[in-house]
């Protein structure tokens, strides 16, 4: 695949040295490698490399939705792709799902969930912080999904034209204050999940779907480690990703019409 004027490239040097950046005519990218003259990948092909101004090799690749995502321009945490996959499986997320996100912040998740949903499906997200909204914007762009998300305050629930979705992800401090306004928008065994960071957060949001008639509730923390696999010298890397946030689920059971739900 040939690399166009405004299309974004990962230069690799080594897996701690990384850098998303768009490639334009003339542009150069000034690193403690040297000057790379990322203007000239324009033409190239991904896979190919260019040398910095003291020599040093990048390859251009083509970013993955993981580099959008790690490399996604933020002021608030994001989920990690650990978490990111797990919730894709478990939810049943698929090209053509209908997803609503409570809870934008940088827009990490907004864009794993776009791009798989695509091209027939959609990403109604809401949040309360313009400045988060206006940054996830700006990331969802580049990772060129704009067109499969939708972007609403946080005020605009009920005018919200989002219909039935098979997902719903929520992803703020007090997950459980949403669940009435969610539910029914939330088609019958579609699943809910939330992002808890805190156990406290998780019990009471546990209980709140218990209460509010979901099942198949699950709590889950997911833990990754990287191995250094060097000849002769295979061990566990020093540092891991280790808590990043509870994840849990609940699928919607329909309720009897007297129970007011």
């Amino acid at each position: 695949m040939i690399i166009e004027e405004g299309s974004y490239v990962l230069l690799y040097h080594s897996l701690q040295k990384t850098w998303l950046v768009e490639a334009n005519t003339g542009k150069k990218f000034h690193t403690h490698l040297g000057v790379i003259e990322i203007g000239e990948a324009v033409g190239s092909e991904f896979g190919s490399h260019l040398l910095s101004s003291k020599g040093k090799k990048v390859i251009l690749l083509e970013p993955l939705v993981y580099d959008f995502v790690m490399k996604s321009e933020r002021l608030t945490q994001i989920v990690y792709p650990k978490d990111l996959a797990y919730i894709g499986i478990r939810c049943g997320l698929s090209s053509g799902s209908r997803v609503m996100e409570v809870g934008t912040g940088s827009g990490g998740l907004t864009t794993y969930l776009a791009s798989i949903v695509r091209p027939s499906g959609h990403v109604y997200t809401f949040d309360v912080n313009t400045k988060f909204t206006a940054i996830a914007k700006k990331n969802i762009k580049k990772a060129n999904l704009s067109d499969f998300v939708t972007f609403y305050d946080h005020t605009q629930f009920q005018e919200a034209n989002c219909g039935r979705v098979d997902l719903v992800v929520i992803d703020i401090g007090d997950p459980w204050t949403m669940l009435e306004k969610t539910y029914e928008s939330l088609r019958p065994s579609g699943t809910l999940v939330a992002i808890c960071p805190t156990m406290n957060q998780l019990e009471k949001m546990s209980s709140a779907l218990t209460e509010f008639g979901f099942v198949f509730i699950d709590s889950i923390e997911l833990m990754i480690r990287n191995i250094e696999a060097r000849t002769g010298k295979t061990r566990p890397a020093m540092r891991m990703i280790g808590h990043t946030t509870y994840l849990i689920f609940g699928r919607k059971a329909l309720q009897n019409t007297s129970d007011g739900h």
